[in-house]
């Protein structure tokens, strides 16, 4: 089976691309920078395994770049998305919606199966209820990347044999740049933790990429799996990186009213062009205070699959920060070992 991978240079999509071809999947990807695909890609050893039609140079917002790279494919896994939670400027909609529609759309169209998409837990909050499942209700978010993946998975659901994906908070080593909760957890080790209330919902990519090969399964329908990953308690994060380094790990308590007032304010200064190397945002500091447990029970039985524990994770995570130069290798006590 020949799979079209988008977003094969990014987090997800490279180490996903991995997971293909280790299940003896053929891969094409489908890339903005093919330079930088080759090199994200070399770094996980798949470069060279892609074949001589495996690399595609291509926008997912140009539709005719992604019906001439779905020519000839099986499948086709849609992990490209634009962040915008921790201040990036991102075209959220272009990226989220509009190319969104043009891989699903068109891959339905042609008759592919499976067709995979990538969502996230986020079009789930803030959650209705104590615990998130996969039968939740779609969510109304203020923010405004809630807001264009809320709209590109309601057009999702409207196809015929669509398998999506929700995954967590999605961490661990080889991001090609530092995003999201990578991001969050380096600030947290320089600068101290906020406990809050709320936590966060830890996934490693690399588990998350085996449960994408494992859709790979044609003649399914429509199918929706929830990989939230480990709910961690912001204080509980504190406590498991001491544990791991040795280390006092600085914590301040904060009323929820003063860290959405903090993040507006830094949204301000960012606004206006003043560098701040701190990733919390008003975005940012919803998902940190609404977010709740998530049930990944089906999925983990259907896929087969066992998340690595949180320790694992975190401390593979610590050690790639700082031999990648994000993080002094002194915050991180025995792990530098």
């Amino acid at each position: 089976m020949r799979v079209l991978v988008t977003g094969a240079s990014g987090f997800v999509g490279s180490h996903a691309v991995a997971a293909l071809l280790a299940e003896g999947y053929e891969v094409r990807v489908l890339v903005r920078n093919p330079e930088k695909a080759r090199r994200v890609l070399s770094r996980l050893e798949s470069a060279e395994r892609l074949g001589a039609d495996g690399l595609r140079a291509g926008d997912v917002r140009d539709a005719r770049a992604v019906r001439e790279a779905l020519d000839g494919c099986d499948g086709v896994l849609h992990a490209a998305a634009d962040m915008g939670v921790t201040g990036r400027d991102a075209d959220l909609r272009g990226a989220n919606v509009a190319g969104l529609r043009n891989v699903l759309g068109q891959a339905v169209e042609l008759g592919l199966d499976p067709v995979v998409h990538v969502s996230t837990v986020a079009v789930f909050v803030p959650p209705a209820s104590p615990v998130i499942t996969a039968e939740s209700p779609l969510a109304g978010p203020r923010n405004a990347y809630g807001r264009s993946k809320v709209e590109g998975e309601r057009y999702a659901r409207q196809l015929d044999g669509v398998t999506i994906v929700y995954p967590g908070g999605v961490v661990g080593p080889g991001q090609p740049t530092l995003d999201a909760l990578n991001e969050g957890i380096r600030a947290g080790m320089r600068w101290g933790w906020p406990v809050v209330p709320g936590g966060v919902s830890v996934l490693d990519v690399r588990d998350l990429a085996v449960a994408l090969a494992r859709c790979f399964e044609p003649g399914k329908g429509d199918r929706r799996y929830l990989l939230g990953g480990h709910f961690v308690k912001w204080a509980e994060m504190a406590s498991l990186c001491r544990q791991l380094t040795g280390r006092k790990a600085r914590t301040y308590r904060l009323p929820a009213a003063l860290l959405r007032g903090a993040a507006a304010a830094l949204d301000g200064l960012k606004a206006a062009r003043v560098r701040i190397d701190y990733p919390l945002t008003r975005d940012a500091a919803d998902f940190m205070l609404t977010l709740v447990p998530t049930d990944d029970r089906p999925a983990l039985k259907e896929l087969d699959l066992v998340l690595r524990p949180v320790e694992q994770t975190v401390s593979d995570t610590l050690r790639w920060l700082v031999a990648e130069g994000h993080l002094d290798r002194r915050k991180v006590g025995r792990l530098a070992a």
